[in-house]
């Protein structure tokens, strides 16, 4: 699967990454699947690690239904989640697999392991409990028209 996200909103995941480390930042996109096959990303939701740790997140359970809520009335599709690794590579930790319950979503991941060097990636897990299965799905940050 391609999946596409505006650079403006990649700058926003990685700004508020930056602004809360240590801290996992964390949040939901929301989009549209495509017939041909390619999820775009059009509304990324910040949102707030109410665990506060560098280990795992628990996204805000009122600002979750708040951004679905948003999502319905725009008309967009839940498509998954995002959040940080502050101090590890841009790949699903063991917990990040044990946690990812929804064979249709998308989730992506932002390593700050490097300064100044951020690194997003998205992935697909299914899959039972102890069996999951991770694939990386191709990213394609598109850059936006300046008039």
């Amino acid at each position: 699967m391609k999946i596409t996200i505006k650079e403006s909103d990649f700058n926003r995941i990685y700004e508020h990454a930056l602004s809360v480390a240590p801290d996992e930042a964390c949040g939901l996109i929301a989009g549209t699947d495509g017939e041909d096959g390619i999820r775009e990303i059009k509304k990324v939701y910040i949102l707030e690690n109410i665990d506060h740790t560098n280990e795992h997140f628990t996204i805000d359970p009122r600002e979750q239904l708040k951004a679905v809520k948003d999502m319905r009335t725009l008309g967009l599709t839940p498509l998954g989640n995002w959040h940080s690794h502050p101090e590890t590579p841009s790949r699903p930790s063991e917990e990040d697999k044990r946690l990812a319950n929804d064979s249709s979503a998308s989730y992506l991941i932002l390593s700050l392991e490097k300064e100044g060097s951020p690194v997003l990636n998205a992935f697909h897990v299914e899959g039972e409990q102890g069996n999951k299965t991770v694939r990386k799905e191709e990213l394609i940050i598109v850059e936006e028209r300046q008039d």
